[in-house]
């Protein structure tokens, strides 16, 4: 009867306990209610209208959102272990099938997730070892911006080698050149992925998937992953060959040397997962640090004395020599530009979550497995919390005597039990790039395009990349 009650409270829209929300139409639900390309912005603006905590049925999809920080954080950090899974989306199920641990699920994804941490930390990250890897993969940035010599370019596929070869030197150990044609496959594989996750036809399909025939997104996604794991799983084989329990040299050979460890194929570390999993932290990896380093130029382009106040830092704390992390405690102006680029130009939502319980969250009650999705624009332009959330301002970070203040709202690596693993190699690339090039260079838009061109207007995609964009790189020294 309980369990009767509790239903009839979730699919009742106007019901008492559920959070309120607009009243949903036959079939499409409010589908009709959000912007096919950017539906956060619906959403965010549905928030002024229902709260911080309101419901939406997309198709039969109904889902509980969260808004601005005290909400996001009272939900994925306070009540952490409540707002943990992954909803069950079919058509998403389809294509990972449960492994790795992006969108894995229960004792997979926590398995997977220990795993990925503990060996991510022997292979050097926050350690000086994966330091060293990167200034190197600076000096090669640093050449090919070189070889453009002040001329315009687009900096997008270089950008994203630069910044996948430092995953890839752990996964796989080694680097790829800029040019290879293999590389440059695969990192395109992931952009398209990435894009079209984020589109209106992968939207519609998974929360239509009986209508999967009208949209074609969701194919073309399997078809790259395929083409992916076919590369990952000639990769492993190859390491198989000469794997060494006693030297181990990638996140690979870690993996297998578990698996034989197991005994058996059926457990967690199983050929599926590796594939996964080492697909997750490749795209992961390299999308969302290439984005904001991109987004960081274009805004340096956009705002020329913000870059130059930068410069002035760099000459300043570090002049000549090589940046290093241990720069970083020095240079409040440079973390507080790096930092405000991730709060102005984050993407939109975080992964979508789900309650593992049944949980009364801000006075509502939210039925185990509700579909949960984080607002994380509402939390990094929440008005309470950013003196002016919608500008480009690197004062946000500063106190009044110019040092650099951490701020709670500030959550572009999502927050609780499945923020990104990856953070602490993300935050040392983003300085460490960043400091190199804007210490070679200055960024200028290309001859007949000012400041004022520049579009900071967001593609559509998981990870809301910029406008492709010319730029020149001219030299400092």
């Amino acid at each position: 009867m309980t369990l009767l009650l509790k239903m009839g409270r979730f699919w009742n829209g106007g019901c008492q306990g559920f959070p309120p929300g607009p009243r949903p139409m036959p079939l499409i639900g409010n589908l009709h209610l959000l912007d096919p390309k950017r539906p956060y912005r619906t959403m965010a603006q549905l928030s002024k209208q229902y709260g911080p905590v309101f419901s939406l049925q997309v198709g039969s999809q109904k889902m509980v959102l969260l808004t601005g920080y005290e909400t996001v954080k009272e939900a994925l950090v306070n009540q952490a272990e409540a707002f943990a899974e992954r909803p069950f989306f079919q058509v998403l199920e389809e294509i990972v099938k449960g492994h790795g641990i992006l969108l894995a699920h229960g004792e997979n994804w926590r398995v997977m997730r220990r795993f990925t941490i503990a060996t991510l930390r022997d292979y050097g990250v926050g350690k000086k070892t994966i330091e060293d890897r990167i200034i190197e993969e600076c000096g090669f940035l640093i050449k090919r911006f070189e070889s453009y010599e002040g001329k315009p370019f687009e900096n997008t596929a270089i950008m994203n080698a630069a910044v996948a070869n430092i995953i890839v030197s752990i996964l796989f150990g080694k680097r790829f050149e800029y040019e290879d044609p293999m590389f440059l496959r695969l990192l395109s594989l992931f952009s398209e992925s990435d894009q079209l996750l984020g589109s209106p036809s992968v939207l519609l399909h998974i929360m239509f998937p009986a209508l999967g025939f009208l949209f074609g997104g969701s194919k073309i996604i399997m078809k790259n992953k395929t083409e992916v794991q076919d590369f990952i799983q000639t990769a492993f084989l190859e390491r198989l060959q000469e794997l060494d329990a006693n030297d181990q040299r990638t996140f690979i050979d870690s993996f297998l040397i578990r698996q034989q460890e197991e005994g058996k194929t059926d457990g967690f570390f199983n050929n599926e997962n590796l594939k996964e999993l080492v697909g997750n932290l490749f795209a992961a990896g390299t999308e969302t640090t290439s984005t904001a380093l991109r987004w960081g130029l274009l805004l340096l382009m956009k705002y020329p004395e913000i870059q130059h106040k930068v410069q002035e830092e760099i000459a300043r704390v570090i002049g000549s020599a090589q940046p290093r992390t241990e720069h970083r405690a020095k240079m409040p102006y440079v973390d507080a530009v790096i930092h405000e680029v991730q709060r102005f130009a984050i993407a939109p939502t975080s992964l979508p979550r789900a309650t593992t319980v049944d949980v009364t969250f801000k006075g509502y009650f939210i039925p185990k497995g509700t579909c949960i999705l984080p607002l994380l624009s509402t939390v990094l332009q929440d008005e309470t919390q950013w003196e002016k959330p919608h500008q480009f301002y690197p004062e946000h970070f500063l106190d009044s005597d110019g040092k650099f203040v951490k701020r709670d709202a500030f959550m572009p690596f999502s927050a609780g039990r499945r923020m990104c693993a990856g953070e602490t190699l993300a935050k040392t690339e983003l300085f460490l790039f960043f400091t190199s090039l804007l210490q070679r260079f200055t960024f200028q838009p290309a001859p007949g395009t000012s400041k004022e061109d520049l579009d900071l207007t967001p593609l559509v995609g998981l990870t809301a990349p910029p406008v492709p964009y010319q730029c020149c790189a001219l030299s400092r020294s």
